[in-house]
């Protein structure tokens, strides 16, 4: 099996998780990790016995792909440095902070015949691909993507934080241009937006309704799926997914179909793992990325949509809005 020589660029909380992920992979070969931070660089390479580097330009000779996770208002500039030096790029998400910047990040990569793949994990979640596959005419889709307070993160405000994620499975999922959409939210803790909810109408006649929160006092990450056959029901935190249809072979004594709900459980699944072994496949067999640069602009661009929205109307805590 041909090996590929990866770093992670940006080592902090989840660029640790890349670094774990590649060590682990036998396709893999971890040549080094970069920080601006030395000593975190230096205990991350101690860790998984690699290089430590300061700058991205240093590594970029010895690789073949990178995953990049530095933070947001970064990841054009160092994106660009790297497809630029031919090097294949897993991105994490958001793509960027600008819609613009992400279509000069794909058009860069596909003139190079570069695989650039963006970090929508919870794509790799078992229990959304087993979900995907049951997709069928979806009526209404519901949302909740709620976390305690953290620091990490906050240098985006909560859609593009929390809300992309659901943003972008819904946008998959659901096969028809946005109709008209509305956002509301408001800060609390950290100056940008911190609870946020969304109202999407598809063309179809889809309606999503979508809420993030990162103040909440519970983590809850739950995605519902209703349509004409099947109620589907995806619990991201503990990867299962719930099944509940009408058997039209069982009879109730009041002479209604019984309702019935199958649940499916993937506690050993990686999606983190998956998504890297994804990134690593694309690379080696030259084709298409499981999730696209495409992919992550469009949500990128419906996440700014709701961020101008919620920017115009009601923003922080009021009596009256």
């Amino acid at each position: 099996m041909r090996r590929l020589r990866v770093a992670v660029i940006g080592v902090g909380h989840v660029g640790e998780y890349h670094v774990q992920k590649y060590a682990a992979l036998p396709e893999a070969d971890v040549v080094g990790v970069v920080d601006i931070d030395k000593d975190r660089a230096r205990l991350i390479a101690r860790r998984y016995d690699t290089r430590a580097y300061f700058h991205h330009d240093e590594v970029l000779g010895q690789v073949d792909a990178v995953s990049i996770a530095v933070p947001t208002k970064d990841h054009f500039s160092i994106a660009m440095d790297v497809l630029s030096k031919g090097v294949h790029v897993l991105l994490e998400k958001p793509i960027t902070d600008d819609v613009e910047q992400a279509a000069q990040l794909i058009n860069r990569a596909a003139s190079d015949n570069l695989v650039l793949q963006v970090g929508h994990t919870e794509r790799f979640n078992p229990a959304v691909r087993e979900m995907r596959t049951m997709v069928n005419n979806p009526i209404f889709v519901e949302s909740h993507r709620l976390n305690p307070f953290t620091p990490r993160g906050t240098d985006v405000d909560v859609v593009l934080d929390l809300m992309i994620h659901d943003l972008d499975i819904i946008l998959n999922v659901v096969k028809a241009d946005i109709k008209e959409l509305h956002g509301v939210g408001m800060s609390v803790l950290t100056g940008k937006t911190d609870i946020a909810n969304v109202r999407i109408i598809f063309d179809n006649g889809t309606v999503a309704n979508l809420t993030a929160s990162r103040v909440s006092n519970k983590t809850i990450r739950k995605l519902r799926i209703f349509q004409p056959d099947a109620y589907l029901a995806v619990d991201f935190a503990n990867k299962e997914l719930g099944v509940t249809r009408l058997d039209q072979d069982r009879i109730g004594p009041e002479g209604f179909p019984q309702i019935v709900t199958s649940n499916m459980q993937f506690p050993d699944s990686d999606p983190m793992l998956s998504q890297i072994r994804s990134f690593l496949g694309a690379v080696l067999e030259r084709r298409p990325p499981e999730v696209s640069g495409e992919d992550g602009k469009r949500a990128l661009s419906v996440a700014h949509t709701i961020i101008q929205q919620i920017e115009r109307g009601c923003k922080y805590f009021q009596s009256i809005c």
